[in-house]
This record gives C-alpha cells, structure tokens and sequence, in this order.
C-alpha cells in the first residue's frame, strides 16, 4: 500500500529529522554541545537527562554525542535541511530511521524509499516493533544554545502503530489538524500523528 501523495508531502516537514527529507545544501553543524543541548529539546523533560544523543559530524554523518541511561534517542538538526528541527524517539525505532537516513545518503528520496523499508520488513531484513511507539518532532527557527531555548518552537507527536488501520484504532485516515489521525494505514510504517494548532493560529 501506498502513502498518498497529498498525505505524505503534509508530513514530510514532521519527519525530516528521522531521516525522511533531504537538506537542502552543505551546512557546518553547531559543535557537540550546542547540538546535544538542543536535540534533547524535543523530549518529554523528565526524559532528557537519560536520552541517547546522536549529531553531525563535519562530514554530514551520524555520531553518538552521548550514550543513553533510558529509552530515548534524539537526534540533532540536521545540518543545511530546509527546516531546523530535532527529533526523539524509542530506541527499538533506531533501526528504521538509521535506515531511513542510510537511503538517504544514497540519493534514494521519497516513496522509492518508503518501499525499500517496508520490504525490507517484510522480509525480516528490518527491525521495526510491532507495539506502538512514540516520535517526538519539534519544529522552530532556531536554537539559542546560550539560553538552551528554541525561538518558535512547535511539538508534534508521532505515535508509530505497525499494520494498524482505521477498523482497529476507530482513527480517520484523513489529516485532522489538532486531532490525531491515522497515516499509511495497514503497512508496517503506520503512525498516528498528533499535530497541535500552531502557535497563533485561529
């Protein structure tokens, strides 16, 4: 199955930082601090002490800036992407988004990737879990690393649910704005996302 097309670009934004949007140039990441400091930003509070913490390193690839006590990963903006934003989620995750970034890196973009990972799962090439875990995306024009505060921040949860459809949660499959909703029902990359009115909005 399909993501569809219009569903798909509303929400590439959200997942940029799981590996699912291309930057858009080369950019010189912020150095290990100031990249740890704001990629533990998206994490509940009382979860960001414990978090797993991986960045950027001068080439563009992934580094582990500090090892985990919990069950969180975050991840840091990554350098030159269109959008800042950081992201964390549940470990057993890190298998399909180190995956997502892998493709990534190879140019292979878009629903050419989508089907790779979900073959792959398929196939038992994959982790992915089959409980419902947790994404936490957070949006903003940017980090002040000396306040520790990202200026316009926006949160928005991704609650990964494999193989689920509408017929078993009693979600829409249709983008409800404030509400959650159902996305690439009954395929292994089903997620509810939780997209919050932003900040100002009507």
């Amino acid at each position: 199955m399909h993501y569809r097309t219009t569903t798909l670009a509303a929400t590439i934004g959200a997942l940029a930082l799981a590996g699912l949007a291309a930057p858009s140039a080369a950019a010189e990441p912020a150095d290990a601090a100031a990249q740890l400091s704001a990629a533990i930003q998206a994490a509940p509070d009382d979860r960001r002490d414990g978090a797993r913490v991986l960045g950027w390193d001068d080439d563009g690839k992934v580094v582990e800036l500090r090892a985990g006590s919990n069950d969180l990963v975050c991840l840091a903006a990554m350098p030159g992407a269109p959008q800042w934003s950081v992201a964390c989620y549940h470990e057993s995750l890190e298998p399909f988004m180190a995956r997502g970034r892998e493709l990534l890196a190879q140019g292979i973009e878009g629903q050419e990737r989508i089907d790779i990972r979900e073959r792959e799962i398929a196939e038992g090439k994959l982790a992915m879990p089959r409980e419902p875990r947790t994404l936490y995306v957070l949006h903003g024009s940017g980090f002040d690393a000396e306040a520790g505060e990202v200026t316009d921040a926006y949160l928005r949860w991704v609650i990964y649910t494999p193989y689920a459809t509408a017929e078993s949660t009693g979600l829409t499959t249709r983008p409800v704005p404030g509400a959650p909703w159902l996305m690439a029902p009954g395929t292994a990359g089903a997620h509810v996302m939780i997209n919050p009115p932003r900040p100002g909005a009507p």
